[in-house]
């Protein structure tokens, strides 16, 4: 259950920092490749003004082609997706962010009028099945990340106030959250395994996972010292968590200590976005 004024804010902070970042960009800058396979700015933003119109009740546009054949497409999200990036493709970077500041406004309309028990009702989320609230985090780390999808495509670094606002927040509880999946089943942590994951510079956060049976995110360890220490800075954190390739205005290193062969495999599975 998730406190919907909360989730909110990030929601509707992510919308605007998309918004502001795109505002001055050159069409030659809307067509610059990201580290998504297949996707420029341009579609980047097309999925993101998509998926809010999917969400508004707007059906899904045929695709032009058999998505079968389409190589970055790879399973029933990228499906998903994929059609509206194709169908929005011929509109200049000016109409894509029209659409974009139009179907958010819709869609913030719409969130701000929903009673908190369909708030926290369950439903499907990328995740799996879960609260509405959650499936809304969801979408704010989801916006939140594309925004730095697009600033590293464009070498755009965020400055230090642009990383400590609520989508930066909400993004990292959202991860967070699958922290215990990552070092558990990802990284095989054994059992009586206590994992700190230090993150640094504007980012900085202590995440804490202990295996006692299972994995689980806890506040503290009781007490006892970690078992495995990762440092690694904490938007470069982010980057490998997506899937992403790390970005060249963040430091890069990752240092270990405790069971560095423990640490080292939970980096190396860190990339848990489908």
């Amino acid at each position: 259950m998730l406190d919907k004024d909360d989730v909110l804010e990030g929601l509707f902070a992510s919308w605007d920092g998309i918004a502001a970042l795109l505002a001055d960009l050159s069409e030659d800058e809307w067509r610059t490749a990201t580290d998504l396979p297949g996707w420029d700015v341009h579609a980047v933003v097309a999925h993101m003004a998509g998926t809010e119109s999917m969400l508004l009740g707007l059906a899904t546009p045929e695709p032009d082609v058999d998505l079968a054949t389409v190589e970055h497409v790879r399973n029933f999200v990228g499906a998903m997706n994929e059609p509206w990036v194709r169908s929005l493709r011929a509109e200049s970077g000016a109409q894509l962010l029209e659409r974009f500041r139009d179907v958010t406004a819709q869609r913030r309309i719409a969130l701000a009028a929903i009673p908190i028990d369909e708030w926290n009702a369950p439903t499907q989320t990328p995740a799996g099945p879960d609260s509405y609230g959650r499936f809304m985090r969801i979408r704010a780390f989801d916006c939140w990340m594309h925004e730095q999808d697009i600033r590293a495509a464009l070498d755009r670094e965020p400055n230090a106030a642009q990383l400590s606002t609520a989508d930066a927040r909400i993004s990292l509880d959202e991860m967070a959250a699958s922290m215990s999946f990552v070092v558990g089943k990802r990284g095989q942590a054994p059992d009586g395994s206590r994992v700190l994951l230090q993150l640094t510079g504007p980012l900085s956060r202590e995440i804490r996972v202990a295996v006692d049976g299972r994995a689980a995110l806890v506040e503290d360890f009781g007490g006892a010292e970690p078992t495995t220490v990762v440092t690694l800075d904490g938007l470069q954190f982010t980057r490998l968590a997506g899937g992403r390739g790390l970005v060249s205005y963040r430091p890069a290193d990752v240092e270990y200590s405790g069971d560095a062969v423990l640490g080292a495999r939970i980096v190396q599975n860190l990339a848990y976005v489908i």
